[in-house]
């Protein structure tokens, strides 16, 4: 198996659209996505703006993606295909997405689902994100801090 983690471009916009739709946990269809004002455009204006959104390619094929917020210092997206779980290509995304936050931020969030059966919870304490407290709903915010 060869992964490559690579740079997000607005060529990828289909691709990250069709991965994020195939999660189970967290699923949102692509009106979902409109609806919080997630659009192919507005997703390619993002990646045309700044180096914020890594693919991760498992032997030339798109499995997972993450994308960053730069100037809030957010982890926004971190996505999977479930054929594509536990091969460690979540944990080499987030890798990347906190190191382009850390060149900027000393703080970084992430706002997900709290509710107990969410596996993400699990993954984001177990690189050492922290929960900081409730947001809307069921949501939480995560927080890490650069190491001192």
């Amino acid at each position: 198996m060869q992964v490559l983690i690579r740079t997000a471009t607005p060529d990828d916009v289909d691709t990250l659209c069709a991965i994020r739709t195939a999660v189970v946990q967290n699923h949102l269809s692509l009106e979902q996505m409109a609806d919080l004002g997630i659009t192919p455009q507005v997703l390619s204006d993002t990646l045309r703006a700044a180096p914020c959104g890594w693919i991760a390619e498992v032997d030339g094929q798109a499995a997972g993606f993450s994308m960053v917020d730069l100037d809030e210092g957010e982890v926004f997206a971190m996505f999977v295909l479930p054929s594509h779980e536990k091969l460690g290509l979540g944990r080499q995304l987030m890798a990347v997405a906190e190191a382009a936050l850390f060149a900027r931020h000393d703080t970084l969030y992430l706002v997900t689902d709290g509710r107990d059966e969410v596996r993400a919870n699990g993954f984001y304490q177990r690189l050492g994100w922290s929960v900081v407290g409730p947001v809307d709903g069921d949501d939480v915010r995560y927080e890490k801090s650069r190491a001192p």
